[in-house]
């Protein structure tokens, strides 16, 4: 069993930035690629940014691209989230999510270990 726990989020101003980390554990943890999704009230989960567990490639939602950026640490099983120039639109319960199979995927259902979830508010 894959355990992941998200932590970071809280409540930020406009144009601010939050850095949100995802520490993932389990004694037979092996990812193709892990993501972040966010689900804001009333709305689907989307995908926000995915990043190959091997190599560089990393992979984002265009309402995100420029500001967020996802990045790894393999020895110490972690994924982070940095986001920059929040809006109040960002406002969502962020999720952590690893692939065992897929790589590039930007589809919930390929995404088999989740995350508990972690809020994010953005202020006016």
């Amino acid at each position: 069993q894959v355990l992941l726990v998200e932590s970071g989020g809280g409540l930020v101003q406009a144009g601010g930035s939050l850095r949100l980390s995802c520490a993932a554990s389990g004694r037979t943890f092996r990812a193709a690629a892990m993501g972040w999704f966010r689900q804001a009230p009333g709305k689907e989960r989307e995908f926000v940014a995915g990043i190959y567990w091997s190599g560089d490639t990393t992979y984002y939602a265009d309402s995100v691209k420029g500001r967020f950026t996802i990045s790894r640490d393999n020895a110490k099983n972690t994924v982070h989230l940095q986001m920059n120039s929040l809006k109040l639109e960002d406002s969502a319960v962020y999720y952590c999510a690893s692939s065992t199979y897929y790589r590039g995927s930007r589809l919930l259902k390929d995404f088999d270990y989740w995350g508990q979830g972690t809020q994010v508010t953005v202020s006016s």
